[in-house]
């Protein structure tokens, strides 16, 4: 290709990325509707029919389900961003703030299904918890025979979700904060008589949540539909209705597949229900918030609103981190009777067992999530060079785009993708997977690097430009090296949500492509707390190193450079 032809291209880079990301959730989409209104060639179903609607209504479950989805995916949503803004209210601007920014990326990088298998070793009934009480606080010499992990209410599932969407609405509320002067317009407040909290509330609360409306929406959805978390926190009987889809999805009997299409297809109804709830409880919140304002309340009670705030931050990080740690514990653990609060003694019978069967696994998930994250990470940059190239300035549109993949649920698309492939014949290769994590670690990179790219100083690329830089070398001997540390954030991020990956890696791997996520999951329905212990570890510590990666790389690159390192 000539030189000359390559700015022509540039342009189209936003375009082709668009049809990458929104193209299989289309397709999914067409996939699902066909056989939840009875029409599957492959099964022999030529007629459109509302067989598998009538047949879903009569599920005796699905009133149960439906509402256990909406209640626990409104819930923890709700707890997630209550926890996240009054840490931030309280917080942001302190050296304790600076800590809590320290723990996000271990947060981050500990995979959701992960920390659902540790958080149901710590608080079951002969978890880590109760051990630690037993039997000098609460009597007990045997596990209590209470209902925690699996509860019809789906509390555990509430508290699995929120504890691992707080890290992530808290980025993301840290990314707007940068844009708006949240110091200034808190301590002008509090030259008014305002107590910290509630003038942060009053004047930055109403600027940041526009700009994490959409992270909210996607959170809301996620955990609507989430199926890996569902399954090992969640109860059974009924489920919700994404883990009945997923078990009529891999029911024997092929003409549950029909009812599992019109499963999705509502389960996409009720995203949509609770966005729109959602929506208007925005604008309630909105009008209520207005006369607060109006009405001028100084709120000055900042010691228990601090106080509180330190103890949610410390109750949401301590319960993944000690999670994660459970996790190792049980991994190396010999004998271990209740209620001894430590094990016995510490043995690698556990890892030398699965060690062969262990490195296959990791081996795969690695390959899939650094393709899925390289291929992600070019489109991306190609992206945002055409941005600054060409003056292209994407709106509020673009970023609704970018939003799609995470805001329509998985079990609605990703069914129908599986349906499509599977016609095909595409569906089971690995590159039907890594195909399908690009589509869910595309968004999180562009999220993660849009920003640094935008805020590179222009002034850099001028004086490269006089001294007779083009366009290529300046992107590639300046403005890349620059911005090395936070490329490397964003892929680390990327690597960490395909790692996590579960429903796409099983659908389109129709179960011949294991990772370590799908076969965490399925050990969570074993008894063995030590191989569950093997594999959830060593799924964290994998997307875990991609971080240290990103910092450490940055650190000796640029070792002799003050400014970079």
């Amino acid at each position: 290709m000539r030189p000359g032809r390559r700015p022509r291209l540039l342009p189209l880079a936003p375009l082709f990325t668009l049809v990458v990301l929104l193209g299989p959730v289309a397709a999914g989409l067409i996939g699902v509707l066909a056989p939840a209104f009875g029409y599957y060639p492959a099964l022999g179903a030529t007629e459109l029919s509302l067989a598998p609607v009538r047949s879903l209504l009569a599920w005796p479950g699905l009133g149960g389900a439906v509402r256990l989805s909406a209640v626990t995916a409104l819930a923890s949503t709700a707890l997630a961003l209550g926890v996240t803004l009054l840490i931030c209210a309280a917080w942001h601007g302190t050296r304790a703030f600076g800590a809590i920014e320290r723990l996000l990326s271990p947060l981050l990088s500990v995979p959701h299904a992960a920390a659902a298998l540790g958080l149901a070793f710590l608080i079951s009934p002969s978890g880590w918890i109760i051990r630690a009480l037993s039997p000098w606080a609460t009597g007990w010499d045997l596990p209590p025979d209470v209902l925690i992990v699996g509860d019809p209410a789906g509390l555990a599932l509430i508290a699995g979700l929120a504890a691992k969407e707080i890290p992530f609405l808290l980025l993301m509320t840290l990314a707007a904060l940068s844009q708006i002067p949240a110091r200034r317009s808190v301590l002008l407040a509090q030259t008014q008589g305002y107590g910290r909290v509630t003038a942060w509330v009053k004047t930055v609360f109403p600027r940041v949540y526009p700009q994490i409306r959409l992270p909210i929406y996607a959170v809301l959805a996620f955990s609507a539909s989430v199926v890996d978390v569902a399954v090992i926190l969640g109860p059974s009987t009924p489920p919700p209705l994404s883990v009945q889809i997923l078990r009529w999805l891999n029911d024997p009997d092929l003409s549950m597949r029909f009812e599992a299409g019109a499963g999705a297809v509502l389960q996409f109804g009720i995203v949509l229900s609770l966005l729109a709830l959602w929506r208007c409880g925005e604008l309630a919140l909105a009008r209520a918030g207005t006369a607060w304002i109006a009405r001028g309340a100084r709120g000055r009670a900042d010691a228990a609103w601090r106080g509180l705030a330190a103890l949610a931050a410390g109750l949401s990080a301590g319960a993944v981190l000690l999670a994660v740690a459970g996790l190792a514990v049980w991994s190396f653990a010999g004998f271990w009777s209740f209620p001894d609060a430590l094990p016995a003694g510490l043995t690698l019978r556990s890892w030398e067992g699965q060690l062969p069967g262990l490195a296959e696994l990791t081996g795969t998930t690695i390959l899939i999530a650094a393709v899925a994250t390289i291929i992600s990470l070019l489109l991306v940059l190609a992206c945002l060079e055409a941005e600054y190239r060409h003056g292209l300035r994407p709106g509020t549109r673009a970023l609704w785009l970018l939003y799609i993949p995470l805001i329509v649920p998985q079990t609605t698309f990703v069914t129908g993708l599986q349906t499509l492939a599977i016609g095909t014949g595409l569906a089971g290769p690995t590159g039907s997977v890594i195909a399908a994590h690009v589509v869910f670690v595309l968004p999180y990179v562009f999220l993660s690097l849009g920003d640094p790219f935008r805020a590179w100083d222009p002034r850099y690329g001028l004086a490269a430009a006089t001294l007779g830089a083009g366009p290529d070398r300046l992107l590639w001997q300046v403005r890349l090296p620059m911005l090395l540390r936070p490329i490397l954030t964003a892929a680390a991020v990327g690597f960490a949500v395909s790692v996590g990956q579960y429903l796409p890696t099983l659908l389109l791997g129709l179960g011949r492509v294991p990772t370590l996520t799908t076969e965490a999951v399925a050990l969570s329905s074993g008894g063995d707390r030590r191989l569950i212990g093997v594999y959830a570890i060593t799924q964290t510590a994998v997307p875990l190193l991609g971080f240290a990666a990103a910092i450490a790389l940055p650190a000796v690159a640029f070792r002799n450079r003050k400014g970079l390192a």
